[in-house]
């Protein structure tokens, strides 16, 4: 049986009005409309510690970093994604005030739930996004980071950062320790 999606439809003129009074966010794919849930400690800690030192990084440079409750727009697909954080240096985006169309680098913290969809889907998504460099995905359940970075021949370079990496952000020429981003994050027994 196949959900009839033309009861469901939301038009994006509604999800926009709607997602400025809602208690709640929600990610809008083509008229469909999906509530975002809460997030870990560890998840949380990522976020903080990633954004701050890029907030530090990027200052006086033009550029913007945004948390989670800043939309990316992808205008091709009729999207709107919270990103775990959004970086711009896209002078263009500074017009926009509830979503960013321009980003540079988009990180996304990587949970059960969400990290197939985080590395199908939603990259196959983003990757429509034009000014897109790098698409950074993060393990909260231990220190691995995949780093996703466009080539000047459009294809896309998967590299990974392990315990004692320098990670380095090519998009806006940021380098951090590993460890820094895990600072204070304590790690789960993933034994069963």
């Amino acid at each position: 049986m196949v959900a009839n999606q033309q009861q469901n439809y939301i038009s994006l003129e509604d999800y926009l009005a709607g997602e400025e009074t809602s208690p709640i966010k929600h990610e809008y794919i083509d008229g469909q409309v999906y509530a975002m849930a809460g997030a870990s400690d560890a998840h949380v800690t990522i976020c903080l510690n990633l954004a701050s030192a890029l907030r530090n990084h990027v200052r006086g440079r033009g550029c913007r970093v945004y948390m989670s409750d800043m939309k990316a727009q992808i205008d091709t697909a009729n999207i709107y994604y919270y990103p775990d954080i959004l970086v711009t240096c896209d002078p263009r985006d500074r017009e926009l005030t509830n979503y960013k169309k321009y980003p540079c680098l988009i990180v996304e913290v990587l949970s059960p739930k969400t990290e197939a969809f985080d590395r199908g889907d939603k990259f196959a998504d983003y990757q429509q996004l034009e000014t897109l460099q790098e698409y950074i995905l993060i393990n909260q359940k231990r220190q691995r980071v995949e780093c996703l970075r466009r080539n000047p021949e459009g294809l896309w370079v998967l590299q990974f950062y392990h315990p004692g990496s320098e990670i380095h952000l090519k998009s806006i020429d940021f380098r951090t320790p590993i460890d820094a981003l895990y600072e204070d994050v304590t790690f789960e027994d993933n034994r069963d």
